[in-house]
């Protein structure tokens, strides 16, 4: 893979995160994670990450509100939605306030993988088209 990336991953199961972070850290990204989403949001707003990862249904918040947040923070930050709950409606509400892409769980560790590959090289070629 290119670059490494700052990730952030969001869910209120912390076994996503103890799952995601050692792989992922493996291909040499920066990973963050949080069960919290207020304190997650508190994070996005210090720092501008490559990827967010967010589960869609948690207690406090939900990942479409994450969503607009990150949005509203950094346009270049692709969001990667994951849901134990996929429904289309879900689904395509999340695409269409601008999500990069979306992931039923449980989900394979490959499926992320590729998820995270493809917001990468579409960040790559956003940032060499700047």
């Amino acid at each position: 893979m290119g670059n490494p990336l700052d990730i952030l991953v969001l869910d209120d199961e912390p076994i996503v995160g103890e799952r995601l972070k050692p792989a992922l850290e493996k291909e040499g990204h920066q990973v963050e994670i949080f069960v919290d989403p207020n304190k997650a949001l508190e994070r996005i707003s210090e720092k501008t990450f490559d990827i967010v990862v967010t589960d869609i249904r948690m207690d406090e918040m939900d990942g479409i509100e994450v969503l607009e947040k990150v949005s509203a923070a950094s346009s270049r930050t692709k969001v990667i939605m994951i849901t134990g709950y996929a429904t289309l409606e879900v689904a395509r509400e999340s695409l269409t306030k601008g999500a990069f892409d979306f992931i039923a769980k449980p989900f394979k560790l490959r499926e992320m993988r590729a998820a995270i590959a493809k917001a990468a090289e579409t960040l790559k070629n956003e940032d060499d088209g700047a």
